[in-house]
C-alpha cells in the first residue's frame, strides 16, 4: 500500500514537472480578468437598480447589498474546503465559473422583462409600488448564483495560478511568489478599474438590458479561455481527508483531555512514516493529546494506520489545525476595516448630489467614483514592488521591505484616515447643501464638485493596498501549501465579516436615528441625514479595531520563525491523505 502511494506520488510529480509555468497564465488571467470586469461591474450601480427599479429605500438596499457582498465572501470559504478537500482547485473554478455565468444570466432577465420588476414610477413624488415577492425572489436567486459562483472562483484563482509558478526547490522561489502576488492583485485592479469605468457608463448611457447583457457576454469568454488551457495546467491532488481530519483532531484531543501528556521526545507521538514531523510543537499544547498513542496493539494496525481517527490524529494534522487557529486574531482584526472601507454605496449616493461635470459634454457617473480606490491600489502595488520594497529593504534589512504585519498595521491606520476624510467632506457638503437652500430638495446638486469625493477612495484604496494584500500572503506563508486555498479564503471570509458588520450598524443606526419621525442619519435625501455622524461612528471602530490589532500582533510572535515551522513538511506529506505509523 505504502510502495503504490509513493509511486503514484512520483508519477503526479512527473506529470506535473511537464506543466504548468507562464504559459498557462494567459488562460488563467484572461479567465481571472474577464470575471472580474463582468462581475465587478455590476455591483457600484446596483444600489440605483434596487432603488429606480425595486423602489427600495437607501438603507434597505443598502443592506440588501452588504448582505450579498457577506454571502459573496463567506462562501469562498466553502469553495477553499471542497477545493482541498475533495475536488481539487481545477474542477471548483470551472465549476464556480460556470455558475457566475447562470447568475448573470438570470439578473439579465431581470432587465430584459418588464414584469420581473414592479412598474416605473412616473415622478418623484408619486407612489411607487413596492416589488412583489415573486419579483425579489429572482432578482435574489441571480444574487445567490453569482455568489455561488464567486465562492468556487475567488478562493482558488490565486492558489492554481501560484501551483503553476510555485517551485519550492529554488532558492528566488519567495521573491518569485511576493511578485506574482502583488501583479495578481496589480493585474485584477487593472480589470476592476475598466469595470467599474467602463461598464457603470454603459449601464447609464445604454440601460440596464445592454449593460447587464454585456457582462454576460465577457462571462462566457472567460469560461472559454479558463477550459481551453485544460491541459496544460498543474492540477494538484485534493486532500480528501482535509476537513474532517481538523475535526478529528478536535475530537481526538477532547476524548483524550483526561491522559497525562508524555515527554517532548517520546514513542506515544504518532506521525506517519518519513515524515520530518516526528514530535509536536508545544505551543496549543492541549491539541497534542490528539496525536498520543495510548496503546500501539489498539490503537494503530498492520499498516501503520490509525484504528479510530477520532481518537488519534497524526502529528501533522495537530499542527495543520494549530496554524489556522494562531491566525484566527489577525484574521478577525480584518472585519472591521472591510466593513469601514467598503463605503460605495453611501459615496454613490452622495456623489449623485454634487457637481460631476467633467466636460460640457461629459459626466462623471456617481458610481464610479469607486475607480480612484482600484487605482490607487493598483498605483501603489506597481511601485511597491518595483522600487520602495528595494528601498525599504536597506534600512529594515528584509528582501521583502516590510513584514506582513507591519504592512497590515500600516493599512489599519490608512483606513482610520480614510473614514475621517470622509466624514468631513460630508459635513462640508451637507453645510453647503443647507446655505444653499437645498435641504428639502431631494436630489438637488449643490455647488461642489464631487471631486471633492477622490481623497478618501485614495486613502480607502491605500489601505486596502497595505492590508489586503499584506493579509493574504501573511495567510499564505503561514499555513501549509496544502491549505493555500483556505489560506485565502479566509482573507474572503473577514471581507464577509465586515459586510454583516456593515450591514448591522447600517440597520442599527437606521432603527435608532428614525425615532420619533426623524429623517434619521441615512435617509434618502442626504442633505436631510447624516452620513457624517455614520462615518464618525466607522472611524472610532476603526481606531479601536487598530489597537487590538497591535495587541493580536505582539501576542503572535515572529511571523518567519512559524513561518518555517509551518513549512517543514515537503509537498509530498501535504498532500498525503493519511498517515502510517512509525514504528
Amino acid at each position: 500500500m505504502e510502495k503504490q502511494a509513493s509511486e503514484k506520488m512520483e508519477t503526479t510529480q512527473k506529470e506535473a514537472g511537464k506543466k504548468g509555468g507562464l504559459r498557462t497564465m494567459p488562460f488563467i488571467m484572461a479567465n481571472e480578468i474577464f470575471e472580474k470586469i463582468s462581475s465587478f461591474g455590476l455591483h457600484p450601480n446596483m444600489i440605483f437598480y434596487l432603488t429606480n427599479e425595486y423602489h427600495l429605500d437607501s438603507a434597505k438596499a443598502a443592506i440588501v447589498l452588504f448582505l450579498w457582498s457577506a454571502l459573496t465572501n463567506f462562501l469562498p470559504f466553502v469553495g477553499a474546503f471542497l477545493s482541498d478537500s475533495y475536488l481539487g482547485r481545477f474542477k471548483v473554478i470551472a465549476m464556480g465559473t460556470l455558475v457566475t455565468l447562470l447568475g448573470m444570466v438570470v439578473l439579465w432577465l431581470t432587465a430584459i422583462f418588464p414584469k420581473a420588476r414592479p412598474p416605473h414610477c412616473k415622478s418623484p413624488g408619486e407612489f411607487c409600488v413596492s416589488a412583489n415577492f415573486a419579483q425579489l425572489m429572482l432578482l435574489y436567486f441571480a444574487f445567490l448564483l453569482m455568489s455561488i459562483g464567486a465562492g468556487g472562483i475567488r478562493p482558488c484563482s490565486l492558489a492554481f495560478g501560484a501551483d503553476q509558478l510555485e517551485k519550492p526547490g529554488n532558492p528566488k522561489n519567495q521573491r518569485t511568489m511576493q511578485s506574482f502576488f502583488n501583479w495578481y492583485y496589480a493585474t485584477v485592479g487593472v480589470s476592476v478599474t475598466i469595470s467599474v469605468l467602463f461598464m457603470v457608463y454603459l449601464q447609464n448611457a445604454a440601460g440596464w438590458v445592454v449593460g447587464y447583457g454585456v457582462p454576460v457576454g465577457l462571462m462566457l469568454f472567460s469560461t472559454v479561455m479558463f477550459f481551453l488551457g485544460s491541459s496544460l495546467y498543474v492540477k494538484l491532488m485534493a486532500n480528501k481527508s482535509l476537513l474532517r481530519s481538523l475535526a478529528q483532531v478536535i475530537v481526538a484531543a477532547w476524548k483524550n483531555r483526561h491522559l497525562e501528556l508524555p515527554p517532548q521526545i517520546s514513542d506515544k507521538w504518532f506521525y506517519h512514516k518519513g515524515s520530518k514531523l516526528f514530535i509536536p510543537t508545544p505551543k496549543l499544547r492541549f491539541l497534542n493529546k490528539a496525536c498520543m498513542i495510548r496503546n500501539k496493539e489498539t490503537d494503530v494496525d498492520s499498516n501503520g494506520m490509525a484504528k479510530f481517527p477520532w481518537r488519534l490524529s497524526t502529528i501533522q494534522r495537530v499542527e495543520e489545525l494549530k496554524a489556522v487557529i494562531r491566525v484566527l486574531p489577525i484574521w478577525s482584526t480584518g472585519i472591521v476595516i472591510s466593513a469601514t472601507i467598503n463605503q460605495y454605496t453611501f459615496s454613490a449616493l452622495q456623489a449623485i448630489t454634487m457637481d460631476r461635470q467633467i466636460t460640457p459634454h461629459f459626466q462623471f457617473p456617481a458610481a464610479s467614483f469607486a475607480v480612484f480606490t482600484i487605482l490607487t491600489l493598483t498605483f501603489w502595488v506597481a511601485i511597491y514592488d518595483q522600487i520602495i520594497v528595494r528601498l525599504l529593504a536597506k534600512f529594515t534589512k528584509r528582501s521583502n521591505g516590510l513584514t506582513f504585519k507591519q504592512r497590515m498595521g500600516i493599512g489599519l491606520a490608512i483606513s482610520c484616515l480614510a473614514s475621517a476624510v470622509s466624514a468631513e467632506i460630508e459635513r462640508k457638503r451637507r453645510n453647503r447643501a443647507f446655505h444653499e437652500g437645498l435641504a428639502n430638495v431631494p436630489g438637488a446638486i449643490v455647488k461642489m464638485s464631487a471631486m471633492w469625493l477622490v481623497p478618501q477612495h485614495c486613502l480607502a484604496g491605500l489601505a486596502e493596498a497595505f492590508h489586503a494584500i499584506g493579509q493574504i500572503q501573511f495567510f499564505y506563508s503561514q499555513l501549509p501549501r496544502s491549505m493555500a486555498s483556505i489560506a485565502v479564503a479566509l482573507f474572503s471570509l473577514g471581507m464577509g465579516g465586515g459586510s454583516l458588520l456593515a450591514a448591522l450598524i447600517v440597520s442599527v443606526v437606521k432603527k435608532k436615528t428614525t425615532k420619533n419621525g426623524n429623517a434619521g442619519w441615512l435617509s434618502n435625501n442626504p442633505n436631510q441625514g447624516h452620513y457624517d455622524y455614520y462615518y464618525w461612528v466607522l472611524t472610532l471602530m476603526g481606531v479601536a479595531n487598530l489597537f487590538y490589532y497591535l495587541i493580536c500582533s505582539w501576542l503572535y510572535g515572529d511571523e518567519k520563525e512559524i513561518m518555517e515551522e509551518s513549512r517543514i513538511w515537503d509537498d509530498k506529506e501535504a498532500i498525503e491523505e493519511d498517515g502510517t505509523y512509525n514504528a
